[in-house]
C-alpha cells in the first residue's frame, strides 16, 4: 500500500497545485513512484487523455512532474462552471450532468465517493507515494457534510495533512489559526504541519510570527516557500491570470493580445508564447482597449454564447472587426473559433435559452451545439495555410479537442489542418478555417502553440509583415521548458522545506536526500 501526503489550503489559490507538482517531482527525483490525486477539481482549464477522457489541467501538470501519463484516476470528478451557479459534472472523464451547487452537494457528491475510493485503491496498488491535493478550505463548515475532497479524503487515503497558507495576500497567520479552530478535534489532529507559501520578505521579520504560530497551534511550520514566477506550470483557472508575469512592452517585441472573457477556458493554450524571446503577451481585461496588437487571440470558453454576448456588450466586437479590416490577424481556438463565424445555434439550450445568435461574421461558418461533447487527443498535418496568405511549414502536429457541437462551412474555405488520428485511431478530417486573405484563422485544436515549428512559423510571419528578420526555432522545446520548470520548482521547494520531517510523516526513510 502506498504512503500518502495531502496538501490542504486555508483558501483557494494558495498554491496547493504547484506545491503538489513540486512534491511529485521531488519524490520522483528521490527514486519513488509518486502519483498526484485530486478527488474533485473545479476548473475551466482541462485536458484530454489519450483515450479521450477529460480531466483537470493542473493534475496533468502534476502527472508530468511525476513522470507519468495523465489518467482520470488522478482527478475522478471535474466541475466546469457554466454560469447561473451551475456546473457541468464530469465523472471519470465523461460529462454526466449539469447541476446547481445545491443539486451537486445534495444529490451527486455522496454517490461519487465510491468512484473516488476505487481510484484511490488503484493508485495505492500501482505507486509508492500518493500526493493528494485538497480544494478550497477544509473549514467551510457549510460544505463539510458533503465533503469529498478534503478531510474525508485524508481519512480515506489515509494521509497526514499539510496546511498551506498564502502569505503574499496577507493575513496568513490568522488564516492558519482560524482554519484550525474551525476544524473538529479529530480533523485538527490530522494536520501534521504548516507550509507558508509565496513569501517574499525578510525571514528575520517573519520568524517571530512563525514562533507564535507554532506555539498557538501546536503544529510545526515545515516550510516557508518563496514567491516565484516565470515557471511554466499549468494553472487551474483564470484567477491565475491576475498574477501573470508579462514582459514589458517594447518596440522590438511582437505584441500579442488575448481577450479575457468571463468564461475563458484553456488559456494555457497560449502559455508557450510567453516563453518566446520576441513576444509581449498581454491579457485584455474588462474596460481595457484591445489597442493595436500584432495578433489577437480568442481562447476557448465554457459558455461560448455568454462570452460572445460579453464581447458585443463591451464593444469589443466592433473593435475586432475594425482591427481586422485594418490588417490585424486574429486566431480563435475552440470557442473562439466558433465566435468568429456567422452564427451559432443552440437547439438543445445547452448554454443559454437562445436558439440562435449572430457571431462576429469574420468566417463563413455556422456552429450548432450538440448534447454530446467531442474529446480526443489528435495528430494532424498542416495544410500550409499561414497568416497574410503565406505558407507555413510545421511538420506533424499534436493537440487535443474538447468541444460541443460541430461547425459547418457556408462557402468554400481553406482548412489549415488535416487531422489524421483521433484517440489513436486513423481519421480523415479537415479542421478549421483560414480566411482567404490570411487574416482570420479558427481551429478546434487545443495545444496548437505547443508545437514548436508551428508557433515559430506564426511568429515569423508576424515578423516578416513588420519588416523584421525571421528567427530560428532554436530555443528549448516546449516539453524541455516544462521539464526545466519542474526541476527548478522542485529545487526551490527542496531548499525551503523540512524534507526529512516530511518523509518521517509518511514513515519513509530514503537515502541520499539532498538539502
Amino acid at each position: 500500500m502506498a504512503k500518502a501526503i495531502m496538501l490542504q489550503g486555508t483558501s483557494s489559490h494558495v498554491g496547493k497545485s504547484v506545491l503538489t507538482a513540486a512534491l511529485c517531482r521531488i519524490f520522483r527525483q528521490d527514486g519513488f513512484a509518486a502519483v498526484p490525486f485530486k478527488a474533485q477539481n473545479m476548473a475551466l482549464n482541462s485536458y484530454v487523455t489519450p483515450s479521450g477522457e477529460e480531466m483537470g489541467r493542473a493534475q496533468v501538470a502534476q502527472a508530468e512532474a511525476a513522470g507519468l501519463p495523465p489518467a482520470v484516476e488522478m482527478n475522478p470528478v471535474l466541475l466546469k462552471p457554466v454560469g447561473n451557479a451551475r456546473s457541468q459534472v464530469i465523472l471519470m472523464g465523461r460529462p454526466v450532468a449539469t447541476l446547481t451547487a445545491k443539486e451537486y452537494h445534495e444529490q451527486f457528491a455522496p454517490t461519487a465517493l465510491n468512484v473516488i475510493e476505487q481510484c484511490l485503491e488503484k493508485l495505492h496498488a500501482g505507486h509508492e507515494i500518493i500526493v493528494i491535493e485538497g480544494a478550497g478550505s477544509p473549514a467551510e463548515v457549510n460544505l463539510k457534510k458533503t465533503d469529498i475532497v478534503n478531510m474525508r479524503i485524508a481519512r480515506m487515503a489515509p494521509s497526514p495533512v499539510l496546511l498551506v497558507a498564502d502569505i503574499d495576500r496577507g493575513g496568513a497567520l490568522a488564516a492558519v489559526v482560524g482554519t484550525l479552530e474551525l476544524l473538529e478535534p479529530a480533523e485538527r489532529d490530522m494536520v501534521a504541519g504548516i507550509i507558508i507559501n509565496k513569501f517574499r520578505g525578510d525571514m528575520a521579520l517573519l520568524k517571530p510570527g512563525l514562533e507564535f504560530l507554532e506555539q498557538r497551534t501546536g503544529k510545526p511550520v515545515i516550510g516557508v516557500i518563496p514567491y516565484f514566477q516565470g515557471l511554466r506550470i499549468a494553472e487551474e483557472d483564470s484567477v491565475s491570470l491576475d498574477a501573470k508575469l508579462q514582459r514589458g512592452e517594447r518596440e522590438d517585441l511582437l505584441e500579442i493580445a488575448v481577450l479575457r472573457t468571463p468564461k475563458i477556458a484553456n488559456f494555457t493554450d497560449f502559455d508557450p508564447l510567453e516563453d518566446e524571446p520576441d513576444v509581449f503577451l498581454r491579457y485584455v481585461n474588462t474596460g481595457e482597449e484591445i489597442g493595436r496588437p500584432d495578433l489577437l487571440l480568442l481562447a476557448g470558453s465554457k459558455n461560448t454564447i455568454e462570452d460572445l454576448l460579453y464581447i458585443k456588450e463591451q464593444g469589443y466586437a466592433r473593435e475586432i472587426i475594425d482591427l481586422v479590416k485594418a490588417g490585424m490577424p486574429v486566431i480563435g481556438i475552440c470557442g473562439g473559433y466558433q465566435m468568429l463565424g456567422k452564427e451559432i445555434h443552440d437547439p438543445y439550450h445547452t448554454e443559454t435559452d437562445q436558439d440562435r445568435i449572430d457571431g462576429l461574421g469574420l468566417l463563413p461558418t455556422s456552429t450548432t451545439f450538440a448534447r454530446e461533447k467531442t474529446t480526443h487527443q489528435i495528430e494532424a498535418d498542416s495544410a500550409g495555410c499561414g497568416l497574410f496568405g503565406e505558407s507555413i511549414i510545421t511538420g506533424q502536429l499534436t493537440g487535443y479537442e474538447i468541444h460541443t457541437g460541430h461547425t459547418d462551412f457556408l462557402d468554400e474555405v481553406a482548412h489549415p489542418f488535416h487531422i489524421t488520428r483521433r484517440s489513436r485511431l486513423p481519421v480523415d478530417i479537415q479542421d478549421g478555417v483560414m480566411r482567404a486573405d490570411g487574416l482570420v484563422m479558427g481551429t478546434y485544436i487545443h495545444g496548437i502553440f505547443e508545437n514548436d515549428l508551428f508557433r515559430r512559423g506564426i511568429l515569423n510571419q508576424l515578423r516578416v509583415h513588420k519588416g523584421w528578420r525571421v528567427l530560428p526555432a532554436s530555443g528549448p522545446s516546449t516539453r524541455r521548458q516544462k521539464e526545466d520548470s519542474y526541476d527548478k520548482l522542485a529545487a526551490t521547494v527542496r531548499q525551503n522545506i523540512d524534507l526529512p520531517r516530511l518523509y518521517a510523516l509518511m514513515e519513509l526513510t530514503p537515502g541520499g536526500i539532498n538539502g
